[in-house]
């Protein structure tokens, strides 16, 4: 019963592709979701039940292509290249835009069609939709049967690493995520942060402390709760929360949706919050707790968002003597011992720092702390960042974390920085990291009850504006511009 296959069509309009992938992909998801209602019901299928992506093909035959000084929106030379879609209702806006740069930057038609790829069907539930939980177990066994399930084998990430191997007469990849990866991590996002993936925002800001959370949460509301005044704040219009609780601003009317959102009886393990721009500029942040773990998993979800930047703003343990409690460090290397990653980016992959995020959070310190030049070192130092996977590594015989962290010149080590960074590299998204010295150990100064509650009332709402006016100072910049071709390989895909 797979559903009849309609004919590949030719666009030269970039919106026209984009409206042709949406009806191609809503009438595969209806024929998904009438066919599972049928099933929940009862009625036999009559056998397999099969809905598929669409995809979009170019072709070319010349390396020449029309001058751009992009990182992105052409492909690497003479070929075919294709790629399945997802969720165009998500991704209309970033859709047409690569369509568009594909047309002006080679001249040639886009090809639209369904492909071969199936479309599992625990894809094709609405945001709301729990049909299963009704199902009896003999039944949810039977599903196998009449539907497609996720295959892992289908969601791998060889293109992003590198590693893909294309087969003889198989088109090149046209973006670093296949749609049924997509989906996949649009499912675990909903899982691991509470909230609906529609609400992410393209600037991300991660924290290792609730804290920071804490504040943002205030900040949101307080926004929320004021009429426009002809500043920054203005274009923020609502503030969702986990269980896709939804604060609209002052004035806004309530939209379709909003009412279905509840507080979860308990927060998922990485919450996220969103302050939300109708041109999704605006902000998300993400308590992504501790560890490097953590950090890979979500940065590894996010990253299918395509979003302009993201960057970590958290406490680190302050290495040098010359450092005081309460200082920054605007991380410009990074010494990776956190290990996730070493599978997926080889250690000898150095992480460039991105002088477009660089510049925007060194900005962002004077604007906000009012020093600039000289008198800014006295409370911020660039300088290398070192991320473990150990959280006692003091505790280690002889000294040797020491040793190495000395050696390459570290001047701070948290356990989530470096992840976030190599990530960003790895799936090409721009990446900073702003840290605040919380404790010393080196020299005896540990975190203690008292004096770390004065240095959180101190420093983390400072820390969360510079966060905050570093993704103002970047939202101001040409953001095609954001996405520095450091992050681009050889035989780069054309999608940014």
């Amino acid at each position: 019963m797979t559903e009849p296959r309609p004919a590949t069509l030719s666009f030269t309009d970039p919106d026209r592709a984009a409206d042709h992938v949406e009806q191609l992909y809503d009438a595969s998801i209806a024929r998904l979701r009438d066919a599972l209602r049928r099933f929940v019901a009862g009625e036999d299928l009559g056998g397999h039940v099969r809905a598929c992506y669409p995809f979009v093909r170019v072709h070319t035959d010349t390396v020449a292509r029309a001058d751009s000084r992009l990182a992105y929106g052409f492909v690497a030379g003479p070929g075919t290249y294709e790629t399945t879609l997802t969720r165009p209702d998500l991704f209309a806006d970033y859709y047409r835009e690569q369509f568009r740069l594909l047309l002006r930057n080679h001249g040639v038609a886009l090809e639209v069609g369904l492909s071969t790829q199936p479309i599992p069907v625990h894809f094709s539930f609405a945001e709301h939709d729990h049909i299963e939980g009704s199902l009896s177990a003999e039944r949810r066994m039977r599903m196998r049967d009449v539907f497609d399930l996720p295959d892992l084998g289908a969601m791998d990430d060889g293109i992003a690493n590198g590693t893909h191997e294309i087969d003889l007469g198989e088109p090149q990849p046209l973006a670093l995520f296949t749609a049924p990866r997509v989906d996949y991590s649009l499912h675990r996002l909903r899982h691991y942060t509470g909230t609906a993936p529609e609400h992410f925002q393209n600037f991300v800001l991660f924290t290792n402390y609730q804290f920071y959370i804490d504040e943002f949460i205030k900040l949101g509301h307080q926004i929320m709760a004021s009429a426009p005044d002809g500043g920054e704040n203005d274009a923020y219009c609502a503030f969702v929360e986990p269980g896709n609780v939804v604060t609209r601003r002052v004035g806004e009317a309530a939209e379709a949706g909003d009412a279905l959102g509840a507080p979860p009886p308990r927060l998922p393990q990485m919450p996220a919050y969103h302050l939300l721009r109708r041109d999704r500029t605006g902000i998300t942040m993400v308590n992504i707790g501790v560890g490097p773990a953590n950090a890979k998993t979500i940065t590894d979800h996010i990253a299918v968002l395509r979003p302009h930047a993201w960057i970590m703003l958290g406490h680190c343990a302050g290495l040098r003597n010359t450092q005081n409690l309460g200082d920054y460090v605007l991380a410009h290397g990074y010494v990776r011992e956190d290990h996730v990653l070493d599978e997926d980016l080889p250690l000898w992959v150095p992480i460039p720092p991105l002088a477009e995020v660089q510049l925007a959070l060194e900005g962002a310190v004077e604007d906000v702390t009012q020093l600039e030049g000289y008198e800014l070192k006295r409370i911020m130092r660039t300088g290398t960042v070192a991320s473990t996977d150990n959280r006692n590594w003091e505790l280690l015989p002889q000294r040797t974390p020491e040793r190495r962290f000395s050696q390459s010149r570290a001047v701070a080590l948290d356990m989530e920085s470096a992840t976030i960074a190599a990530n960003g590299f790895r799936f090409r998204v721009p990446y900073g990291t702003l840290l605040c010295v919380s404790d010393k150990p080196l020299h005896g100064e540990l975190k203690l009850p008292g004096m770390a509650n004065h240095f959180y009332r101190e420093r983390v709402e400072q820390h969360l504006r510079i966060g905050i006016r570093a993704i103002e100072r970047l939202r101001q910049q040409d953001l095609d511009h954001l996405h520095s071709r450091k992050l681009r390989s050889f035989a780069e895909v054309a999608f940014q």
